[in-house]
């Protein structure tokens, strides 16, 4: 399988998602290994419990040592594991196109190689990418054989959408009544309106949120002093001002204040959570996201 090499993705890049993929244990699992077993009855991999016999239950399911020595009818209950359903949900607003790189450039270059190790575990993946509300859209696909396929579906993505509104978001992507899953947001999470109340929607829609901060090294340290016209790239609107040394410093403190909340919060709830700039390789980024959580050894 060999996909044509862009800047976006380079002629190593398979090999790269190929050794990401060799080096994870399952780097969607973590805290996520319980979503991908569900108990049935009998013809499981692993023994979870017994439970009552009631009548009109499969007589192969129960347990006869048991019964022999107790003369108890109990049903044997087993975990048997399911594949995971891996959502990723990409930032197309305006701002992403911002950075040097482009913030959207590893955004698409880390589902990417996120997209591949789960497709390579065999568990189902989806690519929602968003703005205002979803945009665009990969429905679930499974294997490997699907890569370029999906490589493609990025490429051909492009960071024009209107202005970020998560809610919006999680409203419509609950909508449509997915199956609970592991849910990876990559965003620089400028919504006017916050990010707490919609992540919370996901993880009440039955979803382990995974949240994935891109930020550009200008952003965190504009830099500039004098006059200065400001425009939000997403919502067109400019204001005038003078820069002081003073309001960069605030401005540092209250970039810097941004992302710690988001950080705190997602720890606070047990989800995962990752911020990075724009400027670092999509591997090292994946391969830190995996020692993060203890699925590889440093």
């Amino acid at each position: 399988m060999a996909a044509a090499p862009t800047a976006l993705f380079p002629p190593d890049f398979l090999q790269r998602l190929e050794y990401l993929s060799l080096l994870s244990k399952r780097v969607f699992a973590g805290q996520l290994m319980a979503q991908k077993r569900t108990r049935q009855l009998g013809g499981g991999v692993e023994f979870a419990d017994h439970r009552q016999y009631d009548p009109g239950d499969d007589f192969r399911h129960l347990d006869w040592n048991l019964y022999a020595r107790h003369g108890e009818l109990l049903l044997k209950r087993f975990q048997e594991e399911q594949d995971l359903h891996v959502y990723l949900l990409i930032d197309a607003s305006k701002s992403m196109a911002h950075g040097a790189p482009p913030k959207f450039d590893l955004a698409r270059q880390v589902a990417a190689a996120l997209a591949y190790i789960a497709l390579a575990d065999l568990d189902r993946v989806a690519v929602v990418a968003f703005a205002g509300g979803v945009v665009e859209e990969m429905p679930l696909t499974r294997g490997k054989g699907r890569a370029l396929a999906l490589l493609q579906f990025l490429e051909k993505l492009e960071a024009r959408g209107e202005e970020t509104n998560l809610s919006n978001l999680v409203a419509e992507f609950l909508l449509r009544g997915r199956r609970s899953g592991l849910v990876a947001v990559l965003s620089d999470f400028y919504d006017p309106a916050g990010f707490s109340a919609p992540l919370s929607k996901l993880r009440h829609g039955g979803h382990e949120p995974h949240v994935v901060q891109i930020y550009d090294a200008a952003e965190a340290d504009p830099g500039f002093l004098g006059d200065v016209e400001l425009t939000d790239v997403e919502s067109g609107r400019a204001v005038k001002r003078t820069v002081t040394e003073k309001d960069l410093r605030r401005y540092r403190e209250a970039f810097d204040g941004f992302r710690k909340e988001l950080a705190a919060f997602c720890r606070s709830r047990g989800w995962g959570h990752t911020t990075s700039r724009s400027d670092v390789r999509f591997d090292d980024l994946v391969v830190s996201m995996m020692r993060g959580a203890n699925l590889v050894q440093a």
